[in-house]
């Protein structure tokens, strides 16, 4: 009941209540702006995650010099192994690609017809066309959308493929180049997949790279990303003399170990922001501790306890702190809901690219809220604002009513 009359202004505290008000807010924004950062951290990585192993599996076994002739052997001693749910072969090469004078760098990708038709993340995400059109020796490739953009080209158009390793003749090499015809559009979401990657049947990869009947990996998928490590161990062996295992952690961890450390920075900078605004509860409750002074003397004098009075400042704390944090919960979610809206509006607004692919990877502003994770957040923020109510709370309690009432 008294907490509740102190929660609102009276005569000459309308300053008090602003600055309780201000708290409340900076409380909400705090809360909003780490429920919403930590989400999109979380969504950024595990669209990276998914997309990229997604298409290169969790490990590949790399032959010597870009050729794997063993590699039937070597996929059917993985395909044993415990945790093994794949082995395919693939061939991946950078080559030239060229439509009408317009020339880019591509990544040839080889693999056989009923792999890149049971992988998801292509098959789900095709613009134009259709991965039927795939068929060993047809001349048919499906290429990402960026690339299409860069080079001008669509569905049904034919780009030239030039590969530095042609024919030796007794004027040098010369560039062997074969016409291919689009087949499909696809759409990975992965800036720099869409804008590199040349699919096709595997029988025509290596007749391109003139591999014959060898391809340059085996691709694995295990029932375990982050132990792959200990499933492909009894692997070492048998593949050590045909070539070497590369899993995802080492292809990729120096993206993944930068988006640990960004993420763990940016809670704890964002954190700040809550702490703040418990500084302002704390200075809010100080000065409602002078202001009702008189007050507290009286219900001394009545009786109340030192226990009931800081329960009293307490509660005002983290009543306020609570409202804060629902709010801020509120607002967190909100501006997850409209992320892309806001984004839009605010480039919009400014003038620049505030999400260019090239540089984020991928294509849309990712969002993946973890429940654990806000949890974690609103009980900071409630743990902090009931920890900035104990030195007010202690000194009201302490206050002495024969001091205050003297020249009353």
């Amino acid at each position: 009941m008294i907490a509740r009359r102190y929660l609102m202004p009276g005569k000459g505290e309308g300053f008090i209540f602003l600055v309780a008000t201000i708290s409340l807010v900076a409380v909400a924004l705090g809360v909003a702006a780490l429920i919403a950062v930590m989400s999109v951290m979380n969504g950024f990585r595990a669209e990276l995650f998914d997309r990229i192993l997604g298409l290169n599996g969790h490990a590949v076994v790399q032959g010597y010099g870009g050729k794997l002739e063993n590699w039937q052997a070597i996929a059917d001693a993985a395909r044993k192994l415990p945790g093994v749910t794949s082995a395919t072969p693939l061939i991946e090469q950078p080559l030239m690609g060229s439509f009408q004078g317009r020339v880019e760098g591509v990544l040839v990708r080889g693999q056989r017809v009923a792999d890149i038709k049971g992988n998801a993340v292509m098959a789900d995400n095709v613009r134009a066309g259709s991965l039927d059109r795939l068929v060993p020796g047809s001349g048919t490739v499906a290429i990402g959308a960026r690339l299409a953009e860069n080079l001008g080209a669509r569905v049904g158009d034919e780009i030239s493929l030039i590969n530095p390793a042609g024919e030796s003749t007794p004027f040098g090499t010369v560039p062997r180049i074969v016409a291919y015809r689009i087949g499909a559009v696809f759409e990975v979401g992965i800036f720099e997949y869409d804008k590199a990657f040349v699919v096709m049947p595997v029988e025509d990869a290596q007749l391109l790279m003139r591999l014959g009947d060898a391809v340059g990996m085996v691709e694995l998928e295990t029932n375990d990303p982050d132990r792959v490590g200990q499933i492909l161990q009894p692997l070492q062996a048998v593949v050590a003399q045909d070539g070497v295992i590369a899993d995802w952690k080492s292809t990729n961890s120096a993206l993944f170990s930068a988006l640990v450390v960004e993420r763990t920075v940016m809670f704890w900078v964002l954190s700040i922001i809550i702490l703040v605004a418990v500084f302002n509860i704390l200075s809010s409750l100080i000065m409602l501790v002078r202001a009702k002074s008189r007050d507290i003397a009286i219900l001394r004098t009545m009786g109340a306890g030192r226990a009931a009075l800081m329960r009293v400042f307490m509660t005002v704390g983290t009543i306020i702190g609570g409202l804060g944090t629902l709010l801020g919960l509120g607002l967190g979610m909100t501006i997850l809901a409209f992320r892309e809206s806001i984004v839009a509006g605010v480039g919009a607004l400014t003038g620049a690219n505030l999400w260019d692919p090239s540089v984020r990877y991928l294509t849309e502003l990712p969002s993946r809220t973890d429940p654990f994770e806000v949890i974690g957040i609103v009980v900071l923020a409630l743990v902090l604002s009931f920890l900035a109510t104990l030195y007010p709370a202690w000194k009201a309690a302490n206050t002495d009513p024969v001091q205050v009432l003297r020249y009353e």
